[in-house]
């Protein structure tokens, strides 16, 4: 699964409701995130592969 940050269009591993591949924090703004199928775009450890 993957979710997409709306303001940044960076993909990340993981869905709404929880904690990123990365450790942020989709919670604090849900408005900002959505659940996508697109390809991971974060280079960051924990959502690259």
């Amino acid at each position: 699964m993957a979710v997409r940050h709306t303001p940044t269009n960076i993909v990340h591993k993981g869905q709404e409701g929880g904690t990123t591949g990365c450790g942020t924090d989709t919670n604090k703004h849900p408005e900002h995130w959505v659940n996508t199928s697109l390809a991971i775009t974060c280079n960051k450890d924990g959502c690259k592969n």
